[in-house]
């Protein structure tokens, strides 16, 4: 194993000087050390630059054996990651405040998307076009305690009872099967579900979160990784976020070959909606920040204190340990 460290290391640093892009043929032959990612969902374009490291051969060039895995119905990937099960996971900043305020050690290591894509979505003729008008309304969700408390908060805002709201807990059911059927609103990320929408020619009210409160402009997905994996394994997490950041800065420079990627790895995807989501999330990915997945203190303090003041969260965190950038590439000097 410490052979194997100063192999990551040695790889980790000499790569950070590289530019160019490798490929799976000229992938490097050193021994690898297997590791484990969980999506939050099924694998769509926010995972997309995940699967274009593995394709292209960055985490091989790294020292790692990425196993990309999906998320069981109803299990917290957050939990799993606190107890050593796996080794990375796709989280989202609510997720990760509300576990580290219960006591789980869990830290965000990137940002996969710099803005809140995310909103509250209805069929048009439902006339839902605010938080008051959820009440007596089906809402579908995937059911997280802290898809609860946000849908709450934002419903006390505007003074309505969310008492009122029908619950309904749909997993990872299509939401084009489920809305106006099964529920009458959901949570949804815009370039996912707004781009099929869009395809389908199905006209859909939107209340994006980033204009509910700019609290709620806060970063999700993410990456994420235990305490314990930071502290005592550095030179993995840091060739994890080497090659993971290759492979999204690929995907936001090549968002045709990237979609062809996701593809191969998900033959039963929605090819079209692939290369339309695509084209639109490559542009986000890192919207006006410096580089890909940086974070900052400003954007996880002002949430916090968002969840703590709504009582969404019983113990406020402290906002420089539930996030870092130290593992990001470095600038080249």
């Amino acid at each position: 194993m410490k052979n194997l460290r100063k192999i990551l290391v040695t790889v980790f640093s000499a790569s950070i000087l590289m530019t160019g892009c490798g490929s799976a043929e000229n992938a490097s032959t050193e021994e690898t050390e297997k590791v484990k990612v969980m999506l939050d969902w099924f694998p769509n374009t926010n995972h997309t630059g995940i699967y274009a490291a593995k394709e292209k051969g960055f985490y091989k060039e790294a020292g790692l054996d990425v196993e990309i895995v999906e998320p069981g119905e109803g299990v917290s990937a957050d939990q799993i990651l606190a107890s050593g099960e796996i080794d990375f996971a796709v989280s989202h900043q609510e997720n990760i405040t509300h576990a580290r305020s219960a006591g789980l050690p869990v830290v965000s290591i990137a940002a996969i998307i710099q803005e809140n894509t995310s909103a509250f979505a209805s069929l048009k003729e439902e006339g839902i076009v605010s938080p008051e008008d959820f009440e007596g309304k089906r809402y579908g969700g995937w059911g997280s305690p802290t898809e609860e408390a946000v849908i709450r908060a934002v419903m006390n805002q505007d003074d309505a009872d969310f008492n009122k709201v029908d619950y309904v807990t749909l997993g990872a059911t299509d939401f084009f099967k489920s809305i106006g059927r099964d529920t009458d609103f959901q949570w949804i990320f815009e370039g996912w579900d707004g781009i099929e929408a869009k395809r389908q020619g199905v006209e859909l009210n939107y209340i994006y979160l980033k204009d509910l409160d700019p609290a709620l402009n806060y970063y999700t997905p993410v990456l994420a990784a235990s305490e314990s994996k930071i502290k005592e394994e550095k030179d993995v997490v840091g060739a994890f976020m080497q090659a993971t950041s290759q492979g999204y800065e690929f995907a936001i420079e090549s968002p045709d070959e990237a979609a062809d990627i996701l593809i191969k790895h998900v033959p039963e995807i929605n090819k079209e909606l692939v290369k339309e989501s695509q084209k639109w999330l490559s542009k986000h990915y890192k919207g006006d920040a410096e580089k890909w997945g940086i974070q900052k203190e400003e954007v996880w303090d002002r949430y916090a204190d968002w969840m703590y003041d709504k009582k969404l969260i019983e113990e406020n965190i402290e906002p420089s340990e539930a996030y870092t950038n130290e593992f990001l590439p470095k600038d080249e000097k």
